[in-house]
């Protein structure tokens, strides 16, 4: 049998960082890969291709930017020559924006999660997408690793596909393969990998997981969003038995849990034993626990977060955060002062497919005031533009002072149910604005 020597042609396809960032002269749409996947060395590489040629431009579209990227490309000496549209802000790319000022390149694309890779290959037309791999296997096999999100849909579908392979990236299983034969250029670059450490929760964080750990069952499905109360909320679950992971996000917190087999997937009833993710942000030890590991597997977005594709477990469980809550049972967790802050997301993917989940339920966590207790996070009526969850999506809302489930209830009930989560010097306030309303 005559075989294909992939050594010989992964060294045709072996470029410096110049010769890779040559295919965007033919394009117009680039899309990098997201958050720990996003390429560095070739982000350098397309800011130098800019400098070299002032009349290029270039539309720039991702989620989660990296440092990196800020440094080199989101700044205002390509004004003129790159639209930046992420589809979900880091700290990162909000920092660029308070940076460009009035030179700023970045424009917010609203989209939920499950969609992104859809609205990258149809609406948007990928011509050239950049990521990080993890190196080629023996059978000619490159993995997406942390992030098989939106790249697992766009690298199949990009005129002109460039790879960064990074040793530490991990080789993951599901949907993450990509051949040899799917890539026309590939670079080296072995730097460590981004890392999201566990910030020390709070006594406010331990309380708010407290609730919400109350309504988590043995054999339950879960999936939970980064930060304190999400990781609180794993740190609590040490005792409990059998419990399935289909995840949006893989995180640090949850490897101990598998690794002591309370996390197991015995009971899921879709994907039974695996742990199902579309990207991973964490720390290094989670990167190295990920790499060969074929009980965790990754999927594009548009799987794992189709909301009928979460609902086929039972008893699935959503826990993410919000930045504000009004009366109404409306969640805000995307802007904050009228602007951009991080996006959608999939939290409605997942609010609605835990509800649509037999014996499901989904909570939204925020803790009751901001700036030290000066700002409530709970308001009449939200004051911006973005409704993250809309009042007839809600279904458990959790603060320090308690948790309460708005399915069922009247507008009435709903106003009288939420200033009861809010901090007692901002109950009065808030019920007298219920009242002129018409709320209560």
């Amino acid at each position: 049998m005559k075989t294909i020597d992939l050594t010989v042609l992964y060294q045709d396809k072996l470029v410096n960082v110049g010769s890779a960032c040559d295919l965007l002269n033919d394009a117009d749409n680039l899309i990098l890969g997201m958050g720990v996947a996003m390429p560095p060395a070739l982000i350098r590489g397309t800011a130098t291709l800019l400098k070299g040629n002032p009349k290029k431009r270039l539309n720039l579209y991702y989620m989660h930017g990296s440092e990196t990227l800020a440094e080199h490309l989101l700044t205002p000496e390509f004004a003129r020559q790159l639209s930046a549209r992420p589809a979900f802000m880091s700290s990162h790319d909000r920092a660029a924006i308070q940076r460009m000022g009035q030179d700023n390149i970045i424009e917010f694309m609203p989209a939920t999660f499950h969609q992104v890779g859809r609205l990258f290959t149809e609406q948007i037309r990928p011509d050239v997408f950049m990521t990080t791999v993890s190196p080629m296997d023996k059978h000619g096999y490159f993995s997406l690793g942390t992030n098989a999100d939106y790249g697992a849909s766009v690298i199949r579908k990009a005129k002109y596909v460039i790879v960064e392979v990074n040793e530490n990236m991990p080789r993951t299983f599901g949907e993450c393969s990509v051949h040899i034969s799917e890539i026309d250029k590939i670079i080296e670059n072995h730097r460590p990998l981004t890392e999201v450490l566990s910030k020390p929760a709070t006594v406010i964080d331990k309380e708010i997981a407290s609730s919400i750990v109350e309504y988590i069952n043995d054999g339950d499905t879960l999936q939970l969003g980064i930060g304190n109360v999400p990781n609180s909320v794993l740190d609590s679950l040490r005792h409990h038995k059998n419990l399935g992971l289909h995840s949006e996000l893989f995180s640090s917190a949850m490897v101990e849990l598998i690794e002591s087999g309370v996390i197991n997937g015995r009971f899921k009833s879709w994907m039974q034993h695996k742990h199902v993710f579309t990207l991973a942000l964490g720390d290094k030890a989670m990167y190295e626990f990920m790499d060969d590991n074929p009980s965790i597997v990754g999927y594009p977005a548009s799987w794992v977060n189709n909301p009928n594709i979460i609902r086929k477990n039972r008893n699935m469980v959503s826990v993410n955060a919000a930045i504000e809550i009004d009366l109404s049972g409306q969640i805000n967790a995307e802007e904050m002062a009228g602007h951009p802050f991080s996006g959608t997301g999939g939290q409605l993917d997942f609010v609605r497919g835990a509800y649509a989940s037999q014996g499901g339920r989904s909570f939204i966590a925020l803790h009751s005031t901001a700036k030290s207790g000066q700002v409530s996070r709970i308001v009449p009526r939200l004051q911006g533009t973005a409704v993250t969850d809309t009042r007839m999506d809600t279904h458990f809302v959790v603060t320090e002072y308690g948790c309460v489930n708005l399915k069922g209830l009247s507008l009435q009930q709903r106003a009288e149910a939420i200033i009861n989560l809010a901090h007692p010097k901002f109950r009065e306030d808030l019920s007298r604005e219920a009242k002129a309303l018409g709320s209560i």
